[in-house]
């Protein structure tokens, strides 16, 4: 089955720890509702707040995001769907669309010899 990255994009600094008991609650629900659209989450992942990034450009190395922006990448799960339509609808029924955004990406396959 296709697998899609799905990248979730929150307000800056995008802490976890800020995460109110509304949003929660949502997420709690989020796993029924990806497997009633037809969908599996494979894995996903949290990160930390933005403040607390690394990046690194050529050989220069910086405290902080990559870019600065007013949303930053939250975290991300990989998804198991049968096709980008259902990856698209269980994305838009992230909680994460509320008040950030989700971004979705199909997972790359190298083509067969």
């Amino acid at each position: 089955m296709p697998q899609y990255a799905v990248i979730i994009h929150s307000p800056a600094p995008a802490d976890p720890m800020d995460l109110t008991p509304d949003y929660l609650a949502l997420l709690e629900g989020y796993g029924a509702k990806v497997a009633e659209l037809g969908g599996t989450i494979v894995t996903g992942f949290g990160l930390q707040p933005s403040t607390t990034a690394t990046s690194i450009r050529g050989d220069v190395v910086t405290d902080g995001p990559f870019t600065e922006a007013k949303e930053v990448v939250a975290g991300f799960f990989i998804l198991e769907a049968p096709d980008l339509d259902v990856a698209l609808a269980v994305a838009k029924a992230n909680p994460a669309c509320i008040d950030g955004g989700v971004e979705v990406r199909p997972l790359f396959t190298p083509p067969a010899e």
